[in-house]
């Protein structure tokens, strides 16, 4: 790296403090010029800061983090001033005008520790989802691939396939040696090619981690005029839905976020499933009602016939009736408008089913570009099982390939932007 970078990472001004990062070779001389001399390594020291002509801008605690022993893997400078715009301003100002920096772009300091090692690709997407969590579980599994679970499982990976390609080299380049070679030998490296691409099955048959961020897809559903809006509106506890009596009022999706008990949840309300209709706005609605309950994770289903998935919550809504007191056969549970303890267990019934639908605390999950890169490994392995040596050992070679992707060992410019093209400025 050339140049040296600087930006806020505390958020937005105002704020009662503001820190700024510098960081890259001019690092320690612009923090120099600064605020003087700079206090020990890892150590706060409070330090006048004034710009070019002399002028105080503001008194800051200076923290020094010498490079490749950093967040960065370089010389990177921490300004910990006060948090006023004007006061934040100044400062940006004065590092602009020094030779050689520039102001950061999103996601500039994290790209730097990704190709200085000081984390992989895994690990820098872990941070991205911690950026963004909104819920406990978000967090939870955003911090396991920060940690490096997944990076950990892809080296094990790894490690496995490099030592079946050393047996492949050793057949191929001493296949005339009496104890290396044979039948039995390349019957246990494509035993074993097998077995890795069954651990890797594993994994992928987990939940992708996308699935902690955009929320289990919830759909109340049934014919017209039987409490779905009613019920969306108990579910989330505020009026989301018009309500009314007269049949066909919601023509269209209803869709609203909530969070509940540390998982996200997308909840639709539908147009009500008419045999047949003559009105053209209803019939999109019907249209667009199917297409989301097809996608569901979890119905809730309010007619009085069967619902048109097995695994639908089959529910007996407006239980409150006197004519509806009777729980029918087959139904799921009775939903009464005027008793919230039935919509609490409506709710630990769609928490039961949730939980199976999202990766679990502790399990490796994947989001989508890493579940691409470990199905395409897997495919590598199992077509590359052979009574062909050539063709075994370039088959895991190509897997090493692959898996090297995954934590970014050979990431292209492309997919870095994409990447931290999402991050924050600072970050």
């Amino acid at each position: 790296m050339t140049t040296t970078i600087f930006a806020v990472s505390s958020g937005l001004p105002p704020a009662a403090i503001a820190i700024l990062r510098i960081s890259g070779p001019s690092a320690l001389a612009a923090a120099t010029t600064l605020a003087g001399r700079l206090p020990p390594p890892r150590q706060a020291g409070l330090r006048a800061l004034r710009d070019a002509g002399g002028a105080l801008l503001d008194r800051a605690l200076v923290l020094v983090f010498p490079g490749p022993d950093s967040a960065t893997g370089e010389d990177l400078v921490e300004l910990h001033v006060h948090g006023g715009r004007a006061v934040v301003a100044a400062v940006e100002r004065a590092l602009a005008a020094l030779p050689g920096l520039v102001a950061a772009e999103a996601g500039a300091f994290t790209r730097r520790a990704v190709l200085n090692g000081r984390m992989d690709l895994t690990q820098a997407e872990g941070l991205g989802d911690l950026l963004q969590a909104e819920t406990e579980a978000q967090r939870t599994m955003a911090v396991a691939a920060t940690e490096g679970r997944v990076s950990q499982a892809v080296a094990g990976w790894a490690r496995r396939a490099v030592a079946l390609a050393a047996q492949v080299e050793a057949q191929l380049d001493f296949a005339d040696e009496d104890d290396v070679g044979g039948a039995a030998d390349m019957a246990a490296v494509v035993a074993g090619m097998t077995g890795l691409a069954d651990d890797m099955a594993v994994i992928l048959a987990q939940p992708p981690v996308e699935r902690l961020r955009d929320g289990v897809r919830v759909v109340l559903a049934g014919p017209p005029n039987t409490g779905k809006s009613t019920l969306l509106n108990l579910l989330v506890e505020r009026d989301a839905a018009i309500v009314s009596p007269i049949a066909g009022t919601t023509r269209d999706v209803i869709e609203t976020a909530v969070v509940r008990d540390g998982i996200a949840y997308r909840i639709s309300d539908t147009a009500g499933l008419a045999v047949s209709t003559d009105d053209m706005i209803e019939a999109i609605g019907i249209a667009r009602a199917r297409g989301v309950i097809d996608a569901a994770d979890i119905i809730l289903w309010l007619g009085e016939d069967a619902p048109p998935r097995a695994d639908a919550l089959w529910l007996h809504t407006r239980a409150d009736l006197p004519e509806r007191a009777v729980l029918p056969r087959g139904r799921a549970m009775a939903v009464r408008r005027d008793r919230r303890d039935t919509i609490d267990r409506l709710w630990s019934a769609i928490a039961s089913i949730a939980r199976t639908t999202l990766p679990s605390a502790g399990t490796v999950a994947l989001n989508q570009r890493q579940r691409q890169l470990v199905t395409q490994a897997e495919r590598t392995l199992r077509n590359g099982a052979s009574d062909d040596l050539l063709i075994i050992g370039e088959h895991l070679r190509m897997t090493l390939r692959t898996l090297a992707a995954i934590t970014g060992s050979d990431a292209t410019e492309a997919m870095l932007d994409s990447l931290f093209g999402q991050f924050c400025i600072g970050k």
